[in-house]
């Protein structure tokens, strides 16, 4: 990071990255609630979150796939009420969207095949594929009873997760 502030780079976009080496870009420990305003010369922006943890294969394919292309960044973030996100975002060519629009039709919900990551410890940061959709409510450790769903991560194991505590890959 300290070389692309360097060499004047107007952006940075990674997986992961731990909170010291943050610090050490800062100077000083990040809040939570709104970042985005800090001063440190580039975008930085973090695709899966804090730790070492690789970015989804799907997201760095597609961000490979336009390399070299103009784009532009935003890595404000604000988690209390009026969420905003980090963004990226690509121009296309008018055919380009025209095709993409016919090509991918509207779908609702979580379906079997689908990559997700999961969002809560203790199996933070994993990513895998949606193998099962269980509709009974099931007890967990809290036990509250929620609606989950069966994931296969990349190893062959599976795990049942709260479905509020996966997130869908989308790409």
């Amino acid at each position: 990071m300290a070389k692309a502030k360097e060499i004047g780079v107007a952006g940075l976009v990674v997986g992961g990255i731990h909170d010291k080496d943050l610090r050490a870009l800062l100077g000083y420990d990040l809040g939570v609630a709104i970042t985005g305003s800090e001063q440190v010369g580039f975008t930085l922006i973090l695709t899966e979150g804090f730790g070492t943890i690789p970015m989804a294969q799907k997201t760095f394919a597609l961000l490979s796939a336009h390399a070299g292309a103009h784009a532009s960044i935003s890595g404000a973030t604000q988690i209390r009420a009026g969420v905003i996100r980090p963004e990226i975002i690509i121009p296309r060519k008018a055919e380009q969207t025209a095709e993409t629009a016919m090509a991918q039709p509207e779908r609702g919900g979580i379906q079997i095949g689908d990559p997700v990551r999961v969002i809560r410890d203790p199996l933070f940061g994993r990513i895998g594929q949606v193998s099962g959709l269980p509709s009974d409510l099931q007890k967990i450790p809290t036990e509250s009873e929620v609606r989950v769903l069966e994931v296969q991560f990349a190893d062959g194991s599976r795990a049942v997760i709260p479905r509020a505590n996966i997130e869908v890959i989308e790409g």
